[in-house]
């Protein structure tokens, strides 16, 4: 049997608790870092890597204004350029601060897929047509994305590597898309099927496009791969009836769920299985990112200060420290930037941990006379 102390002290104990998880529950879980713009109004956030570096595109300043892949680090947006013509994107980053996404060359007359390394942009060709665009890069630089084939027959999934652009093939049909790519060289993305009668998300690994399905509607698209092989993207429900952000793991093509409404897309996935995208909310009201972990899928916007001014729209990636690059807009601005979201190292909130300490004091107190001292851990 339990003594009346230990009784009393579990009962404060819990009260203590209970009292502070409400104020636990609504600390922020992440900061938001604005990345800024390249003196325009807006910029987009499309990939991030293991440092916290941010690629993706902004418009420069001025009646001229282009749009310009940048990278962003150590406080600062850099303009990347283009490959001679007006317009360049960044779409994604490697931990060494290689940047791949696309590019007009010179005047405007195609769009080509490039690597940015060492302050240099390199045109990476295409398969034998006008254009390609770059989407996905690894640790070792090699890129994936899509190209027209020759004569402009079909746009093709590639892997560059080795200063080598592969055709990887489709599912049959005449078209496919590269996506993302993790360490070992394993791609997503999307590819038609047998005369063109779906578009379904493939991974691409040991020379072989395996089709990983839907979630029992038509289609399905794959967007971003882990270190594990794990993808996420969205499908089609059954009967077509909506679209569903997924995780595929071990064989299987898990539904997320959405927000509330009838869409949502899963963008970005780390290590540790957790996935990034946007969601349409309750009623179809207004899109907001997610992140989905340990079964949850979350609003960021309900994990940041909503004081901030800033309504998070997109979750586009997420490293494996668990920092985001998403896209969000300012009604203090009145401007949508490219953002980072760093997360906030939880600790017990001092309003909780007064309570406690005061209520398990005041008892020891009243028994012994004898001081406790309450212990943190981070």
């Amino acid at each position: 049997m339990h003594n009346n102390k230990t009784v009393v002290i579990r009962a404060l104990c819990a009260a203590a608790v209970a009292c502070a998880l409400p104020l636990a529950q609504a600390a922020p879980t992440y900061s938001v870092v604005d990345l800024g713009t390249l003196g325009g109004s807006w910029s987009y956030g499309s990939g991030i890597n293991a440092g916290g570096q941010v690629t993706g595109y902004a418009n420069t300043a001025g009646w001229a204004a282009q749009q310009h892949a940048f990278l962003y680090s150590g406080g600062v947006m850099q303009d990347l350029g283009t490959l001679g013509g007006t317009l360049s994107a960044g779409s994604g980053i490697n931990a060494g601060g290689q940047v791949t996404g696309y590019a007009y060359t010179a005047g405007n007359a195609a769009i080509h897929a490039f690597l940015y390394s060492g302050g240099v942009m390199q045109d990476l060709g295409t398969l034998g047509g006008t254009s390609s665009y770059g989407s996905g890069i690894n640790a070792g630089g090699q890129v994936t994305g899509y190209a027209d084939t020759a004569g402009n027959a079909a746009q093709h999934a590639f892997l560059y590597s080795g200063g080598v652009m592969q055709d990887l093939g489709t599912l049959g049909g005449t078209y496919s898309y590269g996506s993302g790519i993790n360490a070992g060289g394993q791609v997503t993305g999307s590819a038609a099927t047998a005369g063109d009668a779906a578009q379904h998300a493939f991974l691409y690994s040991g020379g072989v496009m395996q089709d990983l399905g839907t979630l029992g509607g038509s289609w399905s698209q794959g967007f971003g791969i882990n270190a594990g092989g794990q993808v996420t993207g969205r499908a089609a429900t059954a009967g077509d009836a909506a679209q569903h952000a997924f995780l595929y793991s071990g064989g299987v093509m898990q539904d997320l769920g959405t927000l509330g409404g009838a869409y949502s897309y899963g963008f970005g996935i780390n290590a540790g299985g957790q996935v990034t995208g946007t969601s349409w909310i309750t009623g179809n009201a207004a899109v907001h990112a997610f992140l989905y972990s340990g079964g949850v899928m979350l609003d960021l916007n309900d994990l940041i200060d909503p004081l901030s001014g800033w309504t998070l729209r997109e979750a586009e990636d997420i490293n494996d420290a668990g920092q985001i690059a998403a896209y969000g807009c300012s009604s203090i601005l009145n401007q949508c930037h490219a953002l980072r979201l760093d997360p906030i190292n939880q600790a017990p909130e001092p309003g909780s941990l007064a309570l406690l300490g005061l209520a398990l004091a005041g008892l020891a107190g009243r028994k012994s006379g004898k001081q406790l001292h309450s212990r943190s851990t981070s």
